[in-house]
């Protein structure tokens, strides 16, 4: 593309400001911010009003705008604005892992049907280009797994608990005024944010999509210090990890907290960082790792799809094309640790075996074995006395 870029922003809360920040600092970009399209007339805005409407046509049925930018909190709306954008001939850049996970196939077809950049690395790991390493590096390799840390402020709760033995009451609070968690955590310590990212990075490594509503997903809204004290004591750390793990022609995911040794490479990722671990059948395992949250990690991620545009860069999903993809299975093997309080409680973890369990005064465990369908089809998010975490790798 020989001309510059003319650009329409959706949005311009903190990553939209960071993405212009990033963007006028960056020398030689041969794109410009045409338009930037908000809800709320009455907030005060860093830039003069002649770069703002409140009228997402302008943006959208406007010829001379080439590039979409996507980066509203509402997955609805911009399901919307993408759809309309690339069925208007744009290429779409988007950090909305929510949209992206829940309307992936209908995208996929849209844009090969149009034939225009749909670029999204941004809504995965922030600064981590793990998208586009899987699409370009990884192509050929035959994936083994994709594992990591992919939530940055379930990663800070867990690493101030850990390290200042606070609360986890706290370790929010703390997150939240320090602009690392939001005001309403729930799709973060629930992990529905990790899942919706997870399910986007599974369909680039194995060329599987998995809808969110089929995954596994349990937070970190349960653990305590009692947690904390077992993980201490057992030289453990406790980390909310993403898996993706392919076992012969079995693909695995889900999303759950895990103790894991202290040597292992997630355990030094810490506070608001992301962690990712790559594992292929020819490069073995590499590491990943980098901010996972804040302005400027997430502008940049959207920047460098940006850049991308301007050469007409596309994501070619070719394990898609692969003869010998995986079949997604939520039959899963795994031991799992079980802090409770009431022992009717315990009656409703669906573990079919027992390895240990600890009876004190304070609290209560058991360790034992289950699969990730049986946890799914459980009812242990509602047992709020009750924590499940994956035991560490044998």
């Amino acid at each position: 593309m020989n001309k510059r870029l003319n650009i329409g922003v959706f949005g311009f809360g903190c990553v939209g400001q960071g993405l212009y920040d990033v963007l006028h600092k960056t020398h030689g970009m041969k794109a410009d911010i045409s338009k930037i399209c908000v809800k709320n007339r009455n907030k005060q805005r860093s830039l003069p009003m002649e770069h703002f409407t409140y009228d997402k046509n302008d943006i959208l049925s406007n010829p001379d705008i080439d590039l979409v930018v996507e980066l509203i909190d509402d997955a609805d709306e911009a399901y919307n604005i993408v759809k309309q954008a690339i069925t208007n001939g744009k290429s779409v850049v988007t950090a909305n892992k929510k949209m992206v996970a829940e309307h992936f196939e209908e995208l996929f077809t849209l844009q090969k049907k149009h034939n225009v950049s749909f670029l999204y690395e941004a809504s995965c790991c922030a600064s981590i280009p793990i998208i586009r390493n899987l699409e370009e590096y990884y192509d050929n390799d035959l994936m083994s797994a994709v594992e990591g840390i992919i939530n940055g402020t379930t990663n800070y709760i867990l690493s101030n608990m850990l390290k200042n033995n606070l609360s986890y009451a706290t370790a929010l609070l703390q997150a939240q005024e320090l602009g690392f968690a939001e005001s309403n955590p729930f799709l973060d310590v629930e992990a529905y944010d990790a899942k919706y990212k997870i399910s986007i990075i599974a369909a680039h490594a194995f060329g599987v999509y998995v809808h969110p509503d089929n995954i596994f997903n349990y937070g970190i809204s349960h653990v305590s210090l009692h947690d904390v004290q077992y993980a201490k004591e057992k030289n453990l750390d406790i980390k909310l990890i993403a898996h993706c793990r392919r076992i012969g022609d079995i693909l695995g995911i889900w999303v759950m907290p895990q103790f894991i040794h202290n040597d292992h490479k997630l355990s030094h990722v810490t506070n608001e960082y992301n962690g990712v671990i790559v594992e292929g059948a020819f490069s073995d395992k590499q590491f990943f790792m980098g901010k996972g949250a804040g302005a400027y990690p997430t502008g940049s991620a959207v920047l460098s799809d940006i850049s991308a545009v301007t050469y007409k860069y596309q994501y070619e999903y070719k394990k898609f094309s692969q003869s010998e993809r995986p079949l997604y299975s939520l039959n899963h093997e795994i031991d799992v640790y079980c802090r409770y309080h009431n022992p009717s409680d315990i009656e409703k973890i669906p573990l079919h075996s027992i390895h240990e369990q600890y009876i004190g005064r304070e609290y209560n465990y058991i360790i034992g074995s289950s699969t990730i369908e049986a946890l799914k089809n459980s009812t242990i998010n509602e047992l709020k006395n009750t924590f499940v975490a994956l035991m560490p790798e044998r």
